[in-house]
């Protein structure tokens, strides 16, 4: 894995004339369409870039943007791999080693997900105070650092001194933000009734299918992390809608332009 990030990334240096970005980000389904407020962009599809996977789910591009971004030079990934896809962790993380190796140290992931508690809407923002991992694997099974396992700490996965700035700029922008617990299940089935009741008796605000592994291995290299979810639908048995993929898009689609507002007063803080 050393030597493919060693070539990820002097492919990518050599398409970027000494650009060097400040932060990274990394857009979930149906939020692509934020990429287009960067300013002086290079685009790279993930298809021209050794040793990448190439996305196959609905809502993910599949591109890598660099350029300018609310005063910052920027980073964005515009697309992500899931386990459900049937790909290895490796594969899924393989980007945030690549962030890091680009010496990027603080990292902005945002998803769609589903409301657990009650009081979230479709279409509301929410900053992820923390996560829950069912997934049933972690990214850094099997990973040795010199020939040693790293045991990471998480008790500060996502950065408070970034939550605080979040916080601030929603104040900013008068926008009403919820603040909550992600939880990631594997997918691709959604959750049933009864593992909603069981994921809010554990504390969970929302759920969804990626971002914890990417988070943990962002934690393994230092990098501070910020997250943001979208909640594009209520989980089963809050409603007795039947879930859909598409509706997940909708709303995306629909949040990407007061997503992009706060993101925009976020970066400039930073």
């Amino acid at each position: 894995m050393v030597a493919n990030v060693k070539e990820t990334k002097g492919s990518l240096e050599s398409k970027l004339s000494g650009f060097k970005p400040d932060m990274a980000l990394i857009v979930g389904s149906g939020l692509g369409g934020i990429a287009k407020d960067i300013a002086k962009p290079t685009v790279i599809s993930y298809t021209e870039i050794p040793h990448f996977p190439k996305p196959t789910v609905a809502g993910h591009a599949g591109q890598m943007i660099f350029g300018e971004f609310a005063g910052k030079k920027l980073m964005v990934l515009s697309g992500r791999f899931h386990y459900y896809e049937g790909r290895t962790l490796a594969e899924i993380v393989y980007p945030v080693h690549v962030v890091d190796a680009l010496n990027i140290k603080i990292l902005i992931v945002t998803n769609a997900a589903g409301s657990i508690n009650p009081m979230f809407n479709p279409g509301d923002l929410m900053i992820i105070e923390d996560h829950i991992n069912l997934m049933g694997v972690d990214p850094l099974l099997g990973m040795a650092d010199n020939g040693a396992v790293k045991f990471v700490d998480m008790s500060q996965a996502y950065s408070t001194r970034l939550r605080e700035k979040l916080d601030n700029a929603a104040e900013k922008l008068q926008i009403m933000v919820r603040r909550g617990v992600y939880l990631a299940t594997t997918g691709p089935s959604y959750e049933t009734p009864a593992e909603v009741k069981a994921f809010a008796w554990m504390g969970a605000d929302a759920v969804g299918m990626s971002t914890v592994p990417e988070v943990i291995i962002a934690r393994y290299h230092n990098i501070e992390v910020a997250g943001i979810s979208c909640i594009t639908n209520l989980a089963a048995g809050i409603t007795n809608k039947k879930l859909s993929h598409e509706e997940v898009l909708a709303i995306g689609a629909a949040t990407q332009d007061k997503l992009g507002k706060w993101l925009t007063a976020f970066i400039e803080t930073l």
